[in-house]
């Protein structure tokens, strides 16, 4: 028996161990760890730089701390929460266009603390978040103390804010093995993000994006946050009814003699276009047709005159011309003295063709020209294609903020040297005004319709040309030629075409019957008006299908 119980006190002792062994095991596996997190790991910054968290998601850019401030990305800026912060590259140049005013600064202004405004480091600009907090609707909390520096930036609106009822800790992870980004105290109150079984991913109030345990949080409710950030006004000059407007091609002075004859046609138009402005340089000079007596004729007949600017020229690259400040204040000041020295009513910008680059320079030139007109009461209308994503930079969002006017040139859906069809089908027109009311508003959006068509030509060899012809000349060819026209509905359109012995010739007609679905189109969007491209193109019958009564 003696020598049993040390073998029995030995296989306690075995058992003893072993079982505190796997409870040891069971606790560490289900105790909470204490260990906290690196914060600079957390949020990938080393140094001086600033992690951006934009509606509480991590950004792949990042801001710098300098100066006692934090400093963001001028193009992360643009991209995500303001783009009217414009950096001229050309000449370190950030410029800023109010409804009223530009303001300006380089890397030697200095804010109200001492400390430069904005810094141009390794190609890219920063700015203080106390400059984008002055011109930008959005809440910014800066926690740049310390390690793991950031700043948490977020749109206004609803969010699920929950009390913390039972203290605990925020974890990198759910699981209570992930290490500890801070405490949370009871009655502390968190920004709910998504919620899961057992554990809830939230904001903290010290700027900590984590997760806690659903059991320690209260029932989220949901809250509206507002600043008292003030935007601005951009006023707008309008005319009191519905436009009907008429572009007047003048290629030289003797072509103003022509406006008693093109005018007589019309029938409704209150404002007249006359293309009288083309850039000829990267500089900013222009060519000028302008004309008082033009202008005189068209009061007297109650017709405003909106002088129309274009950039044909091949000696012209709109992308070059705009990039400079300094380029786009001459070209704007002329354009106002000349506005000022002709009695005009108003400016049509149409730039055409532009390139992707050109798009960022070319929303700023109409954000500078809006400020005197708007100050002069001259209105301020632009020319766009139908919307498509290819020519998105146009900016008509930005374009129905700043601009008096919207023309969309609803024509050339199928244009010279492409494939044969209509110049302006009625699902064309159909899509491209809805399209650009998802940006500009109704009462600033026209809608431009052709006075012309195209006759195609297809020779023996399949090859294909086309040549415009004026509704009154297009009408001619199809007696002349006596050519059967067929109505399309799909088109909203007659179509015809004609055999002879060298190939083929056809033409999607453009005429009363077609202009007339177009307006009703312009109608039923109840649009600010309508525009027609050209002058002299037409006949009687076109004015009678473009009356808004």
């Amino acid at each position: 028996m003696r020598k049993i119980v040390p073998v029995l006190v030995a296989v306690g002792l075995i058992i003893l161990i072993a079982v505190g062994f796997v409870g040891f095991q069971v606790l560490d596996r289900y105790m909470p760890t204490k260990e906290r997190a690196d914060l600079a790991e957390v949020y990938d910054v080393s140094g001086d730089e600033t992690a951006i968290l934009y509606n509480y998601e991590r950004q792949e850019q990042t801001g710098i701390y300098e100066n006692g401030q934090t400093y963001l990305p001028v193009s992360w800026v643009n991209d995500h929460i303001n783009e009217r912060f414009y950096w001229d590259s050309t000449e370190d140049l950030l410029v800023y266009a109010l409804p009223d005013q530009i303001v300006y600064a380089d890397a030697e202004t200095k804010g109200a603390n001492g400390a430069p405004l904005l810094l141009v480091k390794d190609d890219e600009v920063y700015l203080t978040l106390g400059l984008i907090a002055n011109y930008t609707d959005v809440q910014i909390q800066t926690f740049d103390s310390g390690d793991g520096r950031r700043v948490l930036i977020n749109d206004w609106g609803t969010r699920n804010i929950a009390r913390v009822k039972k203290a605990g800790s925020l974890r990198v992870k759910g699981g209570v093995k992930s290490k500890i980004l801070t405490d949370l105290a009871k009655d502390d109150t968190v920004t709910v993000l998504d919620t899961m079984e057992k554990w809830s991913k939230v904001a903290s109030s010290d700027g900590n994006i984590g997760y806690v345990e659903n059991k320690r949080l209260a029932a989220a409710e949901s809250q509206k946050f507002s600043g008292n950030f003030t935007a601005p006004v951009y006023k707008n000059t309008s005319m009191s009814g519905k436009i009907v407007l008429g572009w007047h091609q003048v290629t030289s002075q003797d072509g103003n003699n022509t406006f008693d004859s093109i005018v007589a046609k019309t029938k409704g138009m209150n404002v007249i276009s006359p293309t009288w402005f083309s850039l000829t340089d990267n500089n900013g000079n222009y060519r000028s047709l302008a004309s008082k007596d033009y202008v005189a004729k068209a009061h007297a007949k109650g017709l405003q005159v909106w002088a129309l600017i274009d950039n044909f020229s091949a000696d012209v690259q709109t992308e070059t011309l705009l990039a400079s400040t300094s380029t786009r204040r001459k070209l704007i000041d002329s354009l106002i003295a000349d506005a000022e020295k002709y009695d005009l009513d108003g400016l049509n910008l149409d730039f055409e063709s532009l390139k992707t680059e050109a798009g960022v320079h070319y929303i700023e030139f109409i954000r500078e020209l809006s400020i005197p007109c708007r100050q002069k009461g001259i209105v301020l209308s632009v020319d766009n294609y139908v919307p498509a994503r290819y020519n998105s930079f146009y900016n008509l969002k930005e374009q129905g903020i700043v601009a008096d006017y919207v023309i969309m040139m609803g024509y050339d859906e199928h244009f010279a040297g492409g494939e044969p069809g209509s110049v302006s089908s009625i699902s064309y027109v159909k899509n491209g005004i809805s399209g650009m009311l998802e940006d500009v508003p109704k009462e600033k959006l026209i809608n431009a319709v052709p006075f012309y068509t195209r006759l195609w030509i297809e020779a023996g060899d399949g090859s294909i040309t086309s040549k415009a012809m004026g509704i009154a000349d297009a009408k001619k060819w199809v007696d002349n030629n006596q050519v059967e026209l067929t109505w399309q509905a799909d088109t909203a359109q007659y179509y015809g075409e004609k055999q002879t012995n060298d190939g083929a010739w056809f033409l999607w007609m453009e005429e009363e019957r077609s202009l007339k679905e177009k307006m009703n189109v312009v109608r039923q969007n109840d649009l600010a008006g309508v525009a027609c491209w050209k002058l002299g193109f037409e006949d009687s019958a076109a004015w009678d299908s473009i009356q808004w009564n």
